[in-house]
C-alpha cells in the first residue's frame, strides 16, 4: 500500500521537517508541499490525495477554515504549536492531532492510524488483492511492510510480538488481538494463547504439537478444536 500526500504549512522549518519525517516511511508518497492553505484548496479541485498534513495557525487561511472549506475524503493529520484546537479538529474527524515539537515516533504513531484506516476500508476484498495480501506493523522507528506469504508464525512475548518470517524477524509492540483481526483467517490460525501460526508453513502436527521450520509450537486446549477443524477443511 502506497499512500499519497500532501503537506500544509507556511512555517518553512516546520515544512521541510515535515517532509523530512515522510521521506522516512517509504510507503508514503508526497506529491505537494503549500506554504499557504489558499493554494492547497485549488489544487486540491482538479487532484486528490489520501491523507493531509495540515498545520492550524496560517495567515490567510487557517488549518480549521481550511476544512470547513473543503469536500474531500482524505485522512488529515493537523500540525500545531498549540493543543488548544484539539477539541475542533476531531469535531471535524481529524486522524489525529500532533502538536509541535513533535518526536518522529509521535508521527509514526499518527501515521499508523491512516494505514489502519485504509487497510480496514479494503479489508472485505478478496485475499487475493493486492491490497489484502501484507500488513503494516510499527517498529521503534517505522513502519515495516509484512508479505502475508512471509510469515511462519507469530510468538507473544510479554509486552511485544516477535514475527518470524522466512527471510526475516521482527519485534513489534502490538496486541495479539487486533494483529489477528489483520489477518485473513483462511492463511492463519491462532493456536495458543502465545502463537499464531501460518497454515500453509506447517510441516508437520504431532501430539499436539505443530512443527514450522524446525520450531515446536504448542496447540492449547482452549484452541485445538478450531485449529484441528481448521486443518480438516483446507485437506479436503
Amino acid at each position: 500500500m502506497l499512500i499519497s500526500c500532501i503537506a500544509i504549512d507556511d512555517e518553512p522549518l516546520a515544512l521541510s521537517k515535515l517532509e523530512g519525517f515522510i521521506g522516512k516511511i517509504p510507503e508514503l508518497k508526497l506529491i505537494r508541499k503549500f506554504d499557504n492553505a489558499i493554494e492547497a484548496i485549488g489544487w486540491l479541485k482538479e487532484n486528490r490525495t489520501e491523507l493531509i498534513f495540515l498545520d492550524i495557525q496560517m495567515e490567510m487561511l487557517t488549518g480549521i477554515q481550511f476544512l470547513e472549506a473543503i469536500s474531500t475524503e482524505a485522512r488529515v493529520i493537523m500540525t500545531t504549536a498549540f493543543d488548544q484546537y484539539a477539541l475542533k479538529g476531531f469535531e471535524l474527524n481529524v486522524t489525529d492531532y500532533l502538536v509541535k515539537p513533535y518526536s518522529f515516533h509521535r508521527f509514526v504513531q499518527a501515521v499508523n492510524k491512516v494505514f489502519d484506516f485504509y487497510s480496514g476500508k479494503y479489508k472485505g476484498q478478496k485475499e487475493s488483492s493486492d491490497s489484502n495480501s501484507f500488513i503494516f506493523v510499527k517498529t521503534e522507528y517505522r513502519l515495516e511492510r509484512i508479505d502475508f506469504d512471509d510469515i511462519l508464525y507469530i510468538e507473544g512475548m510479554k509486552d511485544y510480538l516477535r514475527i518470524i518470517c522466512t527471510d526475516k524477524k521482527i519485534m513489534t509492540l502490538q496486541s495479539f488481538a487486533r494483529l489477528e483481526e489483520s489477518l485473513p483467517s483462511k492463511k492463519f490460525c491462532r493456536v495458543h494463547k502465545s502463537f499464531i501460526v501460518a497454515i500453509d508453513k506447517i510441516k508437520s502436527v504431532e501430539r499436539g504439537v505443530i512443527i514450522i521450520a524446525d520450531q515446536r509450537i504448542p496447540v492449547s486446549n482452549t484452541y485445538k478444536e478450531n485449529f484441528f477443524n481448521l486443518i480438516k477443511r483446507v485437506a479436503r
